[in-house]
């Protein structure tokens, strides 16, 4: 089932190393065939539409992933004859095609917040002859009405669990979701089990990165206003990290401090040679701290204001993380409460919560 079926005319090859966006038209075949067959995302739409023109937009807001991680993630969702999905992020239509085609179209449900994606995701899927069902709602809310599930796959960043999702889902039934914190933009890929209790729990597999679930973006604006001279009134120490030790994209550091310091937004602005500087904000009581890395290798000149200290929470987590062997993402589960309440634990779900040191 080719991805070129499901792409519109326009769209932008993303560079995941750079994260340029460069427009393709299908008006120039060669590179539009080229691109669409590529091992690259592909985004298909900007600003929730709003956007016109080929310049890319502010931002991304429906894409076609890379064909490899899509391969990836319906290998994890390991389904069978018979198998029921419910897809939340029917993007392009080209994953619910997938699933059609291997189960039949009649056991497919796929839900999409936008109502012109949804249209162009049902054009396709008929042209295809895969009249798998596209509901035109939100996916937060599952899709009760098709319930239950054997399996529900997200297809967007997640930062708060559904409780619908669960509730969907049959006992033994296995939801598969990009999940994270607002710690970074980037998602672990957790693969849940439900239990007969309502509970679900399972390991993270490994680091992704996808748009995030509409309701659940964060402004990153916003915290423009929470320094309106630097650095004012903050408290100023050093530190005992450097700038290697905070972690790069993709890699386990950024995961568990985003576990470890709740309620947290970072933003790396590095200089390329091993300095730089690292913002931490709260997301409700305005507190904020900057790191100024400015020698390579050296530990940090930190900044902190208001009544949370986001960065000695860093330092704690990130010292904790190192003194139990800097275990990687796929060591950690994660278990989700009936309610949609989440808590990650290391190894064996029986041992609880992680406390962090």
């Amino acid at each position: 089932m080719p991805r070129s079926l499901f792409l519109p005319d326009l769209f932008w090859t993303h560079d995941m190393a750079t994260g340029r966006n460069a427009a393709v038209d299908r008006e120039d075949v060669d590179a539009w065939e080229r691109a669409a067959c590529s091992n690259i995302p592909l985004v298909t739409q900007w600003d929730d539409g709003r956007h016109s023109g080929t310049a890319p937009g502010a931002v991304p807001t429906s894409s076609s992933s890379m064909p490899s991680v899509v391969a990836a993630m319906l290998r994890d969702l390991d389904v069978r004859e018979g198998t029921r999905v419910l897809e939340v992020g029917t993007g392009t239509g080209w994953n619910a095609a997938l699933l059609a085609h291997r189960l039949g179209a009649s056991n497919v449900v796929s839900v999409e917040v936008d109502g012109a994606v949804v249209e162009s995701a049902r054009t396709a899927l008929k042209a295809a002859g895969l009249d798998a069902e596209v509901v035109h709602a939100d996916g937060r809310d599952g899709w009760a009405p098709g319930a239950p599930y054997d399996r529900v796959v997200v297809t967007a960043g997640v930062r708060e669990f559904s409780p619908h999702w669960l509730r969907q889902a049959r006992p033994g039934g296995v939801v598969l979701a990009p999940w994270g914190t607002h710690y970074s933009d980037q998602d672990a890929l957790v693969r849940l089990t439900v239990a007969e209790d309502g509970h679900a729990r399972g390991p993270f597999l490994r680091m992704v990165e996808f748009m995030k679930l509409r309701a659940q973006r964060l402004d990153w604006n916003r915290f423009r206003e929470y320094v309106p001279s630097f650095p004012g009134d903050a408290d100023v120490s050093a530190g005992s990290l450097a700038l290697a030790d905070l972690g790069d994209r993709y890699r386990a550091a950024r995961f568990v401090a985003g576990l470890g310091v709740p309620d947290c937004a970072h933003v790396v602005n590095p200089t390329g040679d091993g300095t730089g500087r690292v913002w931490f904000f709260d997301l409700a009581s305005r507190s904020w701290a900057a790191a100024e890395f400015r020698e390579p290798g050296a530990p940090a000149l930190v900044y902190q204001s208001g009544p949370r200290r986001l960065w000695a929470e860093v330092e704690r987590v990130l010292t904790w993380w190192a003194e139990v062997g800097r275990p990687g993402v796929d060591r950690f589960g994660l278990t989700v409460a009936p309610d949609g309440a989440t808590h990650a634990w290391l190894d064996d779900p029986a041992t609880g919560p992680l406390a962090f040191g």
